[in-house]
């Protein structure tokens, strides 16, 4: 009888953040009919706009790839107890660092300027991260507010460099476009395909490329660490609780730098990989989402549905990648604004993070009830004694 309700119980907590997505949509479909919107046709061209075909299914891939490296991040800041809003700016700063090692190394380094450009990327990301971690670290500052001010600090510090050092000199005083030159084409991502057994080949004219690969190698190796290290460990530690952590013998600060860290460098992974497979150049239109499109906060999004675990962060972030390319879907068959995604966005984090405050609930009533009930104390009365 205790194995079924344990079933039971492990059942119902998978079920939560399914239950959660559903109680989303559900009010999307009262957002689409009071646009005057069918919510079973939106959602339908949603989904054919997603995966209906071989180029849709690739563009969706496309965009889970950022999405992906900055939940991958989000997921270990978390763990150690820290929150990362700063996605968005270390996105920004790995692309910046990793266009400038791309176009800088590519005629001395040749093949191996793809290795460099992406640790030029990492190193940079994580730097940006470490600011934050070190404030909250030693200084006990709110990384919240810190992530968010350096996201600016990022985005005018690359308008000044694409208007400046880093501007491409074909186009200087041409155009008023911020961009830089071209990379090489030698360091560009490849293509990614995958040839079926019939001998056709999937995804051969599409957009994929090998930045999808490296994140969910990326994913692979992070759960490993977390998981199957000794770093891991005191990191989830430090997450769990920090005063039994530091009754254990471990450094919190060190290790919540070490989580802000990493998670600033797969952020910076997502822009230098943007660049190399992608975009092949770094170009923007002055915001922060004219180049990421918003990758840097889907990540926490796609983290939190994932359950803050590298693993779950891949098919979450396969999901909203969908999302966002069945929008433009959508957008066109329906006239309903492609914006709507980010409503539903929202409303997946608030009912997430509920469903989130209730496995907590229940885990602390499991936890009560499994401590054994103290024996009743027998008082002995004048007549026992005698």
């Amino acid at each position: 009888m205790q194995n079924v309700k344990s079933v039971l119980s492990r059942l119902v907590d998978f079920s939560l953040p399914l239950i959660a997505l559903l109680l989303a949509l559900v009010v999307a479909s009262v957002l689409l009919l009071a646009l005057g919107a069918n919510p079973l046709q939106a959602f339908s061209s949603m989904l054919e706009g997603a995966f209906g075909s071989e180029n849709a299914f690739a563009e969706t891939l496309v965009k889970a790839a950022p999405i992906m490296f900055v939940g991958i991040g989000i997921c270990i800041a978390a763990r150690g107890g820290v929150t990362n809003i700063g996605g968005e700016g270390q996105m920004i700063t790995g692309a910046v660092a990793g266009t400038a090692a791309a176009l800088g190394f590519a005629e001395t380094l040749g093949g191996l300027t793809i290795p460099v450009a992406l640790l030029a990327g990492f190193l940079a990301g994580a730097l940006f991260g470490g600011i934050a971690g070190f404030l909250k670290a030693r200084f006990n500052v709110n990384e919240i507010l810190t992530t968010i001010m350096l996201n600016q600090v990022a985005v005018q510090s690359m308008n000044f460099l694409l208007n400046g050092v880093m501007l491409d000199p074909a186009t200087a005083g041409i155009n008023r476009i911020p961009k830089t030159a071209r990379i090489a084409e030698f360091v560009e991502l490849p293509r990614l395909s995958f040839v079926l057994p019939s001998g056709v080949e999937l995804f051969g004219r599409t957009r994929l490329h090998y930045g999808l690969i490296i994140a969910v190698l990326l994913a692979l190796l992070v759960y490993l660490l977390l998981w199957r290290t000794t770093i891991g460990y005191r990191i989830r530690a430090v997450g769990a609780s920090e005063r039994a952590a530091r009754y254990a013998g471990i450094n919190v600060r060190r290790y919540m730098l070490l989580s802000m860290l990493l998670a600033g460098g797969c952020a910076g992974l997502a822009g230098v990989v943007q660049v190399l497979g992608l975009q092949y150049r770094l170009q923007t239109d002055g915001s922060a989402a004219g180049f990421t499109a918003s990758a840097g906060f889907n990540g926490i999004v796609a983290a939190l549905f994932g359950g803050l675990n590298p693993i779950g962060t891949i098919p979450a972030s396969i999901f909203f990648g969908g999302l966002l390319t069945g929008a433009q879907k959508m957008q066109r068959d329906l006239g309903v604004p492609a914006s709507l995604i980010t409503a539903v966005n929202g409303l997946i984090v608030v009912f997430v993070v509920s469903s989130q405050v209730f496995m907590r609930w229940r885990a602390q009533r499991r936890a009560m009830a499994a401590i054994p009930a103290p024996e009743a104390r027998v008082v002995p009365t004048p007549e026992a004694a005698t």
